[in-house]
């Protein structure tokens, strides 16, 4: 039993990292961070046609991201859990922590060389 369930959680951690690994998907989230928006004010958001976004809120959606919720004509979507926005950050975070040390490297590698 404890193994299906060790699996499933793994399943479902892949899932939802399967969302968040697009670029267009990630902005998508980083405008949702501040309430619920339409696919419109998205797309101006995140400067994307407005059917590209609204693929990408699917996908968001099909894994548990983002929820909808209509309001008359128009429909809001928002995230169903603002922790994703803080795992965003602290995946940029170690980003930048790499760059820097990448950046770090390529300065020793340039002042050792003799040319």
């Amino acid at each position: 039993m404890a193994d299906t369930l060790r699996e499933e959680v793994t399943r479902l951690h892949a899932q939802i990292c399967s969302g968040l690994a697009d670029p267009n998907r990630i902005m998508i989230i980083y405008s949702l961070a501040d309430g619920p928006h339409n696919v419109t004010e998205i797309a101006t958001a995140v400067d994307l046609a407005q059917p590209t976004v609204s693929r990408h809120l699917k996908i968001l959606r099909e894994r548990g991201i983002v929820r909808s919720e209509r309001d008359g004509q128009t429909i809001n979507y928002q995230l169903c859990d603002q922790r994703v926005v803080q795992a965003l950050d602290l995946l940029r975070a170690t980003l930048g922590d790499m760059l820097k040390d990448q950046a770090a490297l390529a300065q020793q590698v340039k002042e050792s060389t003799p040319f």
